[in-house]
């Protein structure tokens, strides 16, 4: 049981594998919950700190830092950040100013911002249209983009985004870093949706290489126009796109026309005209108010949806959608499964910078080809933006056949907790594209 009210809220899981969440409405602006990992049900629970957030936080994004504590940015007239844990009494509220420039006059247009932790250390922080580099430790930007072209991209006129993965080699501690941000709405929609007018959402997407000496954004076309869009990062390597509609914002009944279709990027693909693939449709709108997630076994748990103020279940166009469905994407159909590997131990720990050991089987005996071992942060997904959510290629030493199905694969950990931040991820072998059910490994 909850205790107040969690409403447009945020979240990030902790070291020790604890949610901790932050925010919320009303009674719950201010408030720290935990959820611990448990065995036994009746005492799996919220636990509610007396500890309270400095400022009220609605619509804040929270991220895990290197050092394993929770950064908690932004939120509705919230133009500053704060952490959790308090290092001391003096380790209060940051003013940050960039997040009251980027506030649009009655539509804001910058809530729920893109937080990416580079390798640096320091914070990557996308609202609106423009993105900046903080130095939380000293208070101060240390770097600014470019303006990415076309429409907002946060909430309400919400897009999403993420991080693409970043590629390890050995013990090398600042490795290339993407983002990559789609979908969105035009300004001035979300007014206009408010009196009955939906506009056509955002149909492009833009990359930056934010490590670049002079990063750019790179503008692509997807296939369908979408606001609201969920972006998840795969095992293998590509994005998935779905939920959201195609006009309007979010916001209660500010959207209509559902896109009920998944799409697949493949950000390696070399030809842009081929980088996106359209995929097998739902029959459920999931509106305002849904969400996905990636699940160990490679499936997308995907749920919710109630772009109304109140639950509505009848005599309404979108009605509140309780339902929770699983997407499989294209390496999960029953032709892939002799390329799926299943891992057998992982040979811990797992420390920074040292290499550890994967024993995993095949179907049937074939030779070890096009083999990588990723690692995905498990993230906390609410309102088109997975919190929290990276993956890493891992660098691999050597891949040694044991038996006729049996194979051992050996991998560099991540070099740095800039780069794995402290907790436990998703580690999966995938093999010739297919990846195998994950195995859960704590990174220290």
């Amino acid at each position: 049981m909850v205790h107040t009210d969690v409403w447009c809220s945020s979240g990030a899981v902790n070291s020790n594998g604890t949610l901790i969440q932050t925010g919320g409405y009303h009674a719950g602006e201010r408030k720290i919950r935990l959820f611990s990992p448990c065995t036994n049900e009746e005492i799996c629970d919220w636990t509610e700190l007396s500890q309270n957030l400095t400022v009220k936080r609605w619509y804040s994004t929270d991220h895990i830092l290197p050092d394993g504590r929770i950064i908690i940015v932004g939120g509705r007239s919230a133009y500053s950040y704060e952490f959790f844990p308090q290092y001391s009494n003096h380790d209060g509220v940051y003013s940050l100013q960039f997040l009251k420039e980027t506030t649009d006059p009655k539509e804001e247009n910058n809530l729920y911002p893109f937080l990416y932790v580079l390798p640096d250390g320091n914070i990557y922080i996308f609202a609106n249209q423009r993105s900046i580099v903080l130095d939380y430790v000293k208070n101060r930007i240390i770097r600014e983009f470019p303006i990415i072209p076309g429409e907002k991209r946060s909430y309400p006129a919400t897009g999403s985004s993420v991080m693409l993965p970043m590629k390890l080699v050995a013990r090398d501690l600042y490795p290339m870093v993407e983002v990559m941000v789609c979908g969105g709405a035009s300004g001035g929609a979300f007014l206009q949706a408010g009196m009955g007018g939906f506009r056509p959402a955002s149909t492009t997407c833009g990359r930056m290489r934010i490590t670049d000496p002079e990063p750019k954004w790179v503008m692509e076309d997807m296939p369908l126009g979408r606001v609201m869009p969920d972006m998840l990062l795969l095992p293998t390597g590509d994005v998935i796109i779905l939920n959201g509609a195609s006009k309007g914002t979010a916001g209660w009944e500010n959207a209509i026309d559902p896109v009920l279709t998944p799409v697949l990027y493949s950000p390696n693909e070399p030809d842009p005209n081929r980088r996106f693939s359209v995929l097998n449709p739902t029959s459920i709108p999931r509106m305002y108010h849904s969400s996905a997630t990636l699940l160990p076994d490679g499936r997308i748990l995907v749920g919710g949806s109630n772009p109304h103020i109140r639950y509505n279940f009848t005599g309404v166009i979108y009605p509140t959608e309780l339902s929770l469905e699983a997407f499989m994407p294209p390496y999960l159909s029953p032709q892939q499964s002799h390329l799926r590997p299943s891992i057998v131990t992982v040979e811990g720990p797992v420390s920074y910078g040292q290499k550890f050991s994967i024993t995993y089987t095949l179907g049937f005996s074939q030779p070890t080809k096009e083999v990588m071992v990723t690692m995905i942060a498990p993230s906390f997904t609410t309102h088109s933006f997975a919190m929290n959510q990276r993956l890493l290629i891992l660098d691999i030493v050597e891949v040694k056949q044991l038996s006729g199905f049996g194979q051992k694969i050996t991998v560099y950990a991540p070099p740095s907790c800039n780069i794995a931040p402290p907790g436990y991820y998703m580690v999966f072998v995938v093999h010739k594209g297919v990846p195998g059910h994950s195995a859960w490994v704590k990174m220290k």
